[in-house]
């Protein structure tokens, strides 16, 4: 029988995706610096106010209030309308030394056996629905606000969009898990208030979704269909809204930020932390064997879940679920054993493999951690004495495809 799944996503400019981008923005800085230090940076935005709370360990200085400046204005945050910008909103920082209680599980002589820097439960999830290996709902909706943001600040046309918003998608799929059709889309974005809410859905229609449709084929034929409801701003108005509409906090989007309520989430939040902490680097990595499994042909859906002891550095389990999607005579059991061979699950091993010392994580603090696209960039920085310089480094590397061979050959897959 034949069901309906939703996903949502929000974008850079929603309260909690504020907070989890200044959090990652000030971890960047410190790992420009210093990239053996240990952050656990959290952060509030309300209006007009941000504070920034946390632990961190390290040799460098880093100006806190410069680095949440500039993230809020590249988000949007400019106008005093806002009631939230980044040139005037207070900011209270509270950063102090991490608990050395915690250090010395996960500070050790020798790099690869540094312990787990918390205990818990990751997960990563891939399936072969999308060419991103992510779901299509959360793909889709992803899409939309992040071609609502590119509109805004491009600001040619709709020029009445502010920075909050959501999406919203439900698709109607197969009992085979196929996506057949879309059932409805919610799209909720924030307004100036001389605009009226029907400018602003025939825009969406005639703006938003002709552009959405260009970036993917099967989005393509998925909207021209037709046949699907069209939410657009429900309540009737959105004029009020950023931090000054909802109070945002780091951590508050974590299904948006993995898989769109596909496969399973362990709890842990992930912007803030540095690698060190498992509940980033172990999903990180548990979405790379999830991704390169199936790419490799070992099923058409995997769940990895990677388990940890504090201050331990061996996983404590590691579980693979390929949803009777199975296409190799093995049991899940012993997929995962073969998992435990090919890859090493060390949280020193994994930030070598994933480059994870990097000042990387500011870019992934918006529109998903997982699914997106592996690039090398040059970033700028600023260090202690004010000084600008830049660094290239590299991007969501837990999406590469590079584990696709030795895994078919570990499990006899085209031979």
């Amino acid at each position: 029988m034949a069901y309906l799944f939703t996903s949502e996503s929000v974008s850079e400019g929603h309260p909690d995706k504020v907070a989890d981008q200044i959090s990652d923005a000030v971890l960047d800085q410190f790992l420009a610096l210093d990239e053996q230090a240990h952050v656990a940076c959290e952060t509030l935005v309300t209006t007009g106010q941000v504070v920034v709370a946390g632990e961190v360990r390290t040799s460098s200085y880093v100006d806190v209030q410069d680095t949440v400046r500039r993230t809020i204005n590249r988000i949007g945050y400019t106008k005093s309308d806002y009631m939230f910008d980044g040139n005037s909103c207070g900011i209270f920082t509270a950063l102090h030394e991490q608990s050395a209680d915690i250090n010395q599980g996960v500070s050790r002589g020798a790099r690869l056996e540094q312990g787990a820097g918390d205990q818990g439960m990751m997960f990563g999830y891939a399936t072969d629905e999308t060419e991103n290996y992510m779901p299509l709902t959360l793909d889709l909706a992803h899409t939309l606000v992040y071609t609502l943001a590119r509109i805004r600040k491009e600001g040619r046309q709709m020029t009445y969009l502010r920075p909050d918003a959501k999406s919203q998608v439900t698709m109607e799929y197969s009992d085979a898990g196929e996506p057949l059709r879309i059932d409805t889309i919610v799209v909720s974005t924030q307004h100036d208030p001389d605009v009226s809410q029907e400018q602003i859905r025939r825009d969406i229609r005639e703006i938003l979704l002709p552009r959405v449709a260009t970036r993917d084929s099967r989005y393509a034929s998925l909207l021209q269909a037709d046949d699907y409801r069209l939410l657009v701003n429900p309540t009737g108005n959105f004029v009020i809204g950023g931090p000054h509409g909802d109070t945002g906090l780091t951590g508050r989007k974590i299904i948006v930020d993995t898989y769109g309520g596909r496969g399973a989430h362990g709890g842990g939040a992930f912007s803030g932390k540095d690698p060190s902490k498992v509940d980033r680097s172990a999903a990180y990595a548990a979405r790379w064997i999830a991704k390169n499994l199936v790419a490799a042909g070992v099923a058409r859906e995997v769940l990895v879940q990677l388990s940890y002891a504090i201050g331990v550095a061996e996983p404590v389990s590691v579980y693979v679920n390929t949803y009777s999607s199975s296409r190799v005579k093995l049991t899940d059991n012993q997929i995962a054993a073969k998992v435990s061979e090919l890859f090493d699950l060390r949280p020193g091993a994994i930030e070598e493999a994933l480059q994870l010392r990097q000042p990387i994580y500011e870019e992934t603090a918006s529109y998903g951690h997982m699914g997106r696209t592996p690039q090398v960039v040059e970033k700028q920085f600023t260090d202690g004495n004010g000084n600008k310089f830049s660094r290239k480094v590299e991007l969501f590397t837990w999406e590469k495809l590079d584990r696709v061979e030795d895994i078919r050959k570990a499990f006899g897959i085209g031979n």
